[in-house]
């Protein structure tokens, strides 16, 4: 077994892991201080990601992908840290984080739809003024005073992310379009596909306290839904909209 601490959501936690390159994976936050919690992994928890990972593909219609076990072991970590985090008051989110000027847009859809493209585009138009938190599964943490968007090691494919932290203003729900247009939604419009998009704990209690956090996310943030092309004016758009 390898252990390391790692500071991810302004928490500690102690990585006891199989294989190292969860540690590789995660070397970005790791640190000296004292670990708040512990997530271990053991051979059960692979075959889990394992079997979720076929579903996942059979339910999409998708030839089942072949994973190695320290690939499936990287999953069991986040998901082990995301079963923990409404202790916090902290969810993990499908979606993908922008800042600009040190301010945080969130963009959510279905797979596929492009917000990986068009968060491209909001670096493409800010420069240097545009910096990603996290591209993939981004932690939110939540409280009465509003939402801290956090980038962590899970940040997509193309590991677009930083170890910062920054307060999240609005939440966009990007749909296709011909024209960009953008206009403000309800939280009974956008609650859908909130549910559908945070983590969803397997114990009840912490099932709970997630779709109470959910509902001060609707409550702390500002709520969008854009149609979008694939044009760089798609980003003036969202933000004029939004800012």
């Amino acid at each position: 077994m390898i252990k390391n601490n790692y500071m991810i959501a302004d928490r500690v936690v102690c990585v006891d892991s199989l294989y190292d390159e969860v540690h590789d994976y995660c070397r970005d936050y790791l640190t000296d201080k004292e670990a708040e919690y512990t997530v271990i992994t053991d051979k059960s928890d692979i075959d889990s990601e394992r079997q979720r990972s076929a579903n996942e593909d059979r339910f999409e219609g998708r030839p089942v992908q072949v994973y190695s076990d320290s690939y499936l072991e990287e999953l069991a970590v986040y998901r082990k840290i995301a079963e923990k985090m409404p202790d916090f008051d902290t969810v993990l989110f499908h979606g993908s984080v922008v800042a600009v000027d040190g301010v945080g847009y969130l963009y959510t859809a279905k797979s596929g739809t492009g917000k990986s493209t068009h968060t491209r585009l909001w670096r493409e138009y800010f420069g240097s003024r545009a910096v990603m938190v996290n591209d993939d599964k981004p932690l939110l943490r939540i409280s009465e005073s509003g939402v801290t968007a956090f980038g962590t090691p899970y940040n997509g494919k193309h590991r677009l992310g930083a170890n910062i932290s920054v307060p999240l203003k609005a939440i966009c729900i990007l749909t296709r379009a011909a024209e960009n247009s953008i206009v403000p939604i309800s939280a009974a419009e956008a609650y859908p596909m909130l549910i559908q998009q945070i983590y969803r704990p397997s114990d009840m209690a912490k099932m709970q306290k997630t779709l109470t956090l959910a509902d001060m996310l609707a409550e702390q943030t500002a709520l969008y839904r854009l149609g979008c092309n694939m044009d760089i004016s798609a980003a003036v758009t969202a933000y004029e909209g939004m800012r």
